[in-house]
């Protein structure tokens, strides 16, 4: 993992050195709509988490940049049923060290459309489940589970998105987040894909 971060480094410094004086650094945070989307998983609900990191913006053109990113992650989703005797409710955590490399074209002064792959890097999984007996309390119980050996350390996607930018550097973004890669990751797991897909909505800013 670390050799990769390493690479996707060199890859942004190699175009920093192409025209310097073109090139801003920034940081952003913002809100995860996040779901997993395959097999089974009709039962699943989106789980709202959040995102943060740092950017940086080279100019290739008037219209045109790369913008490589490093970005903390949280992802997942939530599962809950309920009857009159029960309620059961679930979340699956999924934290990724996200390096998204995206192209930029800009439509008119400050929009922008971007696209561009994205590699993650798995920090942590798990599941939690929170279980209430509604005749019997004293049956109640909740727990989290370690879940990261079942869980590609590895997740590949492609990115979509908009963007505007004021002179000052303030920035705003809505992105779209389509997995590639099976999350799953046991004995098995081929017949079961599953995939992650997350809606982003960011605020930044550019120095």
């Amino acid at each position: 993992m670390k050799k990769l971060l390493f690479t996707a480094a060199i890859v942004a410094l190699g175009f920093t050195t192409v025209n310097a004086q073109e090139v801003k650094f920034g940081v952003k945070a913002g809100v995860n709509l996040a779901s997993l989307s395959g097999d089974d998983t009709d039962d699943l609900d989106g789980r709202t988490s959040f995102h943060v990191g740092g950017v940086a913006e080279i100019m290739i053109s008037e219209k045109f940049s790369f913008q490589p990113e490093l970005m903390y992650s949280s992802q997942g989703a939530q599962t809950s049923f309920e009857d009159e005797f029960e309620k059961e409710e679930g979340t699956v955590k999924l934290d990724y060290i996200n390096v998204p490399l995206m192209g930029k074209f800009y439509v008119a002064e400050g929009f922008s459309i971007e696209a561009g792959p994205q590699i993650g890097f798995l920090m942590n999984a798990e599941a939690e489940v929170e279980y209430t007996n509604k005749e019997f309390p004293e049956f109640s119980a909740s727990g989290t589970q370690d879940i990261k050996d079942e869980v590609s350390g590895i997740d590949f996607g492609v990115n979509f998105g908009l963007g505007y930018k004021l002179e000052s550097g303030l920035n705003f973004g809505a992105r779209y987040n389509l997995g590639l890669s099976n999350v799953n990751d046991y004995e098995g797991s081929d017949d079961d894909k599953v995939n992650n897909s997350v809606i982003q909505v960011s605020v930044g800013f550019m120095f």
